[in-house]
């Protein structure tokens, strides 16, 4: 009798305890799923409600192989955009309990609407499926892509008839490219490695593979210092143009309510990297110290009169001067606009 006593309390405590931890649980979720939508910004705490502190003795989250048992939003364990973690709870009572979550990281200010104004338009061949896209001078850069017809190309300004071009192996799909001093750079979409050519004649000079963290090659500028390339993600890789297989840094990009993926075509200018998001007529104004969205430009107007298809989208970034150049994948023109 005595023995049915003791193992009727003991069932009674483990239901409790059971119904605590789940009352701790269903807590959490209920404050990251609230909390989710709105985001956080560098710098704040995360207050989590009474009924998960209070059956706390410790709390920590982890994220990758990092973990912290700081509840404060810290550049140094998050980044902008989408972080998935696991929050690590040991009760008062001994029990440990973890609850993944996603905790999103914003940037403190709103973007700019950028406005602008067409000032000119110029020829663009229709047939370049234009991946990668700069200006130096009048001369025109151009990496047009498509398995089995990717190459790289140089024009003059206000026509289509390439002053030199370069052919890639029929398995590649040209990307993103780039001109560093008197050379070229150009990645390739899934091929995991990238070209280099003499800007002059574009004669194939050598070629890298790309670092494992760098899944596939979308976009590629140059900074000055340092390669930037995008791989699709929220992520913006910097390499070392002396070895561009080493990978220097990364930062992710966000505004004030949203992270950006999709990240295509890059140009970096006056200290700012410029995106184009891939299929949507919007370019993004980037900080590249700490990954935040400063500005949009929407070019909906511009791509309305190019684009008929799910492939004919805006797709191509440079600066003339001061002015911005804009075209698009099979896109018969180029627009330049002066941005107000």
């Amino acid at each position: 009798m005595k023995k049915n006593i003791i193992a009727g309390l003991a069932a009674i405590l483990l239901l409790s305890a059971c119904k605590d931890d789940r009352k701790v649980l269903d807590a959490l979720a209920d404050y990251n799923n609230s909390m989710e939508q709105k985001g956080y910004h560098f710098g704040e705490k995360l207050i989590l409600p009474n009924e998960v502190t209070d059956e706390a003795e410790s709390i920590s989250i982890s994220f990758g192989d990092k973990e912290t048992s700081s509840l404060t939003i810290d550049p140094k364990f998050f980044t902008l955009g989408d972080n998935p973690v696991t929050f690590n709870i040991k009760t008062k009572s001994g029990e440990t309990l973890t609850q993944d979550a996603t905790i999103n990281v914003f940037a403190k200010n709103p973007e700019e609407k950028m406005s602008y104004e067409i000032v000119a338009e110029y020829p663009h061949d229709p047939k370049n499926f234009v991946q990668g896209f700069q200006v130096e001078g009048n001369t025109v850069y151009e990496s047009d892509g498509q398995n089995g017809s990717s190459q790289i190309l140089k024009y003059t300004l206000g026509t289509t008839t390439p002053l030199a071009s370069t052919k890639q192996p029929q398995e590649d799909f040209s990307e993103g490219s780039t001109i560093v001093g008197d050379k070229v750079y150009q990645l390739t979409w899934q091929s995991k490695k990238g070209y280099i050519y003499d800007k002059s004649s574009l004669k194939l000079l050598s070629e890298f593979a790309y670092p494992n963290v760098l899944g596939e090659g979308w976009g590629l500028t140059y900074d000055g210092k340092n390669l930037i390339a995008s791989d699709g993600s929220k992520l913006l890789y910097f390499l070392d143009p002396a070895n561009p297989s080493k990978l220097v840094k990364y930062i992710a990009v966000a505004g004030s309510a949203q992270a950006y993926d999709q990240l295509n075509e890059l140009e970096f200018h006056n200290g700012f990297i410029y995106a184009n998001v891939w299929q949507k007529p919007i370019v993004l104004k980037i900080n590249p110290q700490n990954g935040e969205v400063v500005g949009t430009f929407d070019f909906t107007d511009i791509a309305k009169q190019n684009t008929k298809g799910s492939d004919d989208v805006l797709n191509g970034i440079a600066f003339k001067g001061e002015n911005m150049l804009v075209t698009g994948k099979n896109w018969p023109k180029i627009y330049e606009v002066a941005v107000k």
